[in-house]
C-alpha cells in the first residue's frame, strides 16, 4: 500500500510505503496553536517508509525542545507531517490525498481540550499519548 499526500498548494508531496498505524485526535495546546483547531488527527507510519516526493526545499520543520516537531510548508503553511528526533514520524491525516486505511481510534490529551469544543463521539478519551506497540 502506498499513501500519497501533499500541502495545501501541492508544490510539496510525500508517500509512504507502508501503513500507517495509532491515529488519533490530539487536543494538546501544541497541536491545537500548530493547527488552529480544537485538535489535529495524526496517524503514525515508519520513518524507513516515508519519502519527500516534491517540494522538499519549501520543508520547514519546528522542532520542540522534547525533539518532537512539525513539517510544514514554507510557500502555504501547511502542516504535512510530524517528527520526533529529525525523523518524519506521522502524517497529518488531512493532508493525506485519498484514503489513508486508518482511522482515529481515540481522543489524547482530552483533559487540555479547548474550553469551547465538546468531544461529542463515542472514542475513548486520554489524557496522554496512547499506541497500540
Amino acid at each position: 500500500m502506498t499513501i500519497k499526500g501533499s500541502c495545501l498548494c501541492g508544490y510539496v508531496r510525500y508517500s509512504v510505503d507502508g501503513a500507517l498505524s495509532d491515529a488519533d485526535h490530539c487536543h494538546c495546546s501544541l497541536c491545537r496553536k500548530q493547527h488552529g483547531a480544537a485538535f489535529a488527527t495524526y496517524a503514525d507510519l515508519n520513518p524507513k517508509h516515508f519519502k519527500w516526493d516534491a517540494g522538499e526545499d519549501c520543508i520547514r520543520v519546528y522542532e520542540m525542545p522534547s525533539t518532537a516537531g512539525w513539517c510544514f510548508c514554507s510557500r502555504c503553511g501547511s502542516t504535512v507531517a510530524g517528527t520526533y528526533g529529525g525523523q518524519v514520524t506521522s502524517l497529518v491525516l488531512g493532508s493525506v490525498d485519498g484514503e489513508p486505511g486508518v482511522r482515529p481510534t481515540a481522543h489524547i490529551y482530552a483533559g487540555s481540550k479547548a474550553a469551547w469544543y465538546d468531544i461529542v463521539d463515542d472514542l475513548p478519551q486520554y489524557n496522554e499519548r496512547i499506541t497500540s506497540g
